[in-house]
């Protein structure tokens, strides 16, 4: 049995009826030219079946602690079914983006089945061009962006014929026997007799921590050599790089309320080389570019709506920390940057610099901050302290009644470079799907794959309604910083004023997409992580 994290506890903790901890990726594959019989359900199947062995997070399950008194376990499951976790549907062909958007939508609508592995993969058929998709939905808790990508590569292969592999099922006489209530209950006492002293080693190292930000040498010397004499558990290991703290609430949006169960995807796809292009030209990382793109997005949007705040809204950039030294790669090694996005900036290659200045900053004061602090606390909180605190927030609907302390989460995932297939098929597109909560019902999340940006974009269906509009926002906000810094475009990168466009007056550029209906118009009026450098 393997404890889990603090950090990873805490995406189950946060679950409710209308807070799901999964995240989920969803590929696009051509069918192989030269394999007319080809079934997409049975060759996922079959491949995935020969490499569980692999995948350790496809095999355990979660036994909790009585009572709540301590974390969870994961234990290798002693009757897994991996008919429950594959399934086959399809959309009526020939199925476009719109159809697949929906049909995600409403399978990341769902909780996970706690009592099986927490996972599903869905082979979903009738895209156009004969295409197939194939939609993974994990739970959080098990995995990171960094992991989810190693994930993908262990299931896929990277070239179209791979020498052939016998299917392997792991053996059921070497799965966990199931353990008793007595046995967990004992079990959880034990790990608990090493909290007091984990926690007072951490507030001393905090107090340290203060005193060298305040340049009191003497006074964090002593408490870091109090920490120090403090008895560590040999369990007590350095947990993640802990999120920052935003100093004041960020502003109010639409978007900034309770969330429902209901949910709204949306992909696009962007050349690769458009956003090289932008950090080029404006000596910026794609990073930088990819921040930007949604803040000018964000700020058309919102003026469009009549809602955009005087002052910058405030990003969550997950930033993964996992090292090439890790022992366990199925858990959690991700933290966070706060950053203003410049909505409150009108010409779009000023934002790009604004952006560039604020993660300076941003990345200067993470740095500074332990790597493990913040994130060891999680480890005290119990399942039914925590549980009962989201439970309270919930019910009293305080995303309603407070400013939120950031307004989304924008994350960009470096995905595969290297072209991957599914027995012959080849993966065409990486959409990531990512989460939602109470408080922040929009999620922009961009992984790259080849030469090309995918775009997945997740929102509370009640609170965002006109999702696919802004990703067609972000969309145009590449073809505009194009345009806005091209040396020979008869203007001055950075000295351009534009007032940003309402939904009603936006002219969109001249790339198109294909509506609900299926015709086509143009584009614009429409749909846990290492940071790309």
């Amino acid at each position: 049995m393997q404890q889990l994290s603090g950090m990873d506890a805490t995406f189950l903790y946060m679950e409710s009826g209308t807070n799901f901890g999964h995240v989920c990726s969803l590929s696009v594959y051509a069918r192989p030219g030269d394999d007319p019989d080809f079934e997409p359900f049975e060759a996922f199947r079959s491949q995935l079946a020969s490499r569980l062995h692999l995948i350790e997070p496809f095999r355990r399950r979660l036994v909790q602690v009585p009572f709540g008194l301590n974390r969870p376990y994961w234990i290798e499951d002693p009757a897994f079914d991996l008919d429950f976790h594959v399934r086959n549907l399809a959309i009526p062909a020939p199925g476009n983006t719109h159809q697949l958007a929906e049909q995600v939508a409403r399978i990341i609508g769902r909780p996970l089945d706690r009592s099986r592995p927490l996972w599903e993969v869905y082979v979903i058929e009738g895209l156009e061009d004969g295409d197939f998709a194939i939609l993974t939905k994990i739970h959080h808790a098990t995995i990171d962006g960094a992991s989810g990508v190693e994930l993908l590569t262990i299931m896929l292969d990277s070239e179209p014929h791979p020498s052939g592999a016998d299917v392997v099922i792991p053996d059921a006489s070497s799965h966990d026997k199931f353990p008793t209530q007595t046995e967990m209950f004992r079990i959880g006492l034990v790990t608990l007799v090493g909290d007091p002293l984990r926690m007072a080693r951490l507030g001393f190292r905090a107090l340290g921590d203060l005193a060298e930000a305040t340049r009191n040498a003497n006074l964090a010397a002593v408490a870091r050599s109090i920490a120090r004499r403090i008895p560590r558990p040999r369990s007590d290991e350095q947990r993640d790089r802990p999120p920052l703290l935003p100093l004041k609430a960020a502003p109010r949006t639409p978007f900034n309320k309770t969330i429902t169960a209901h949910r709204r995807f949306a992909i696009r796809s962007v050349p690769l080389e458009d956003i090289k292009t932008i950090k080029n030209r404006l000596g910026v990382t794609v990073n930088d570019v990819v921040l930007a793109v949604c803040a000018g997005a964000l700020r058309q949007y919102l003026t469009g709506h009549e809602q955009l705040p005087d002052e910058p809204l405030v990003a969550m950039i997950p930033v993964s920390i996992r090292g090439d030294d890790e022992k366990d790669r199925w858990t959690n090694r991700v933290s966070g940057m706060l950053a203003n996005l410049p909505t409150n900036v009108d010409d779009p290659v000023e934002r790009v610099r604004a952006v560039h200045n604020t993660m300076v900053a941003a990345k200067r004061q993470f740095d500074m901050m332990p790597a493990d602090l913040i994130a060891e606390f999680t480890q005290f909180a119990t399942p039914a302290l925590a549980t009962r605190a989201i439970r309270l927030a919930a019910a009293t609907r305080i995303s309603d009644r407070l400013n939120p302390p950031i307004n989304l989460i924008i994350s960009n995932v470096p995905g595969p470079r290297q072209p991957l297939y599914m027995a012959g098929a080849t993966m065409k597109h990486f959409y990531p799907v990512s989460t939602i909560v109470d408080g922040q019902g929009l999620n922009i999340t961009v992984q790259s794959y080849l030469d090309t940006l995918d775009f997945g974009l997740v929102a509370c269906r009640e609170l965002v309604p006109d999702l696919w509009e802004l990703l067609d926002m972000c969309v145009d906000e590449i073809q505009i910083l194009l345009a806005a810094c091209t040396p020979d475009n008869g203007a001055k990168p950075g000295k351009r004023s534009r007032q940003a466009p309402s939904r009603k007056s936006a002219t969109p550029p001249a790339s198109v997409l294909k509506s609900r209906s299926g015709k086509t118009r143009a584009a614009g009026r429409s749909g846990a992580t290492r940071m790309a450098p």
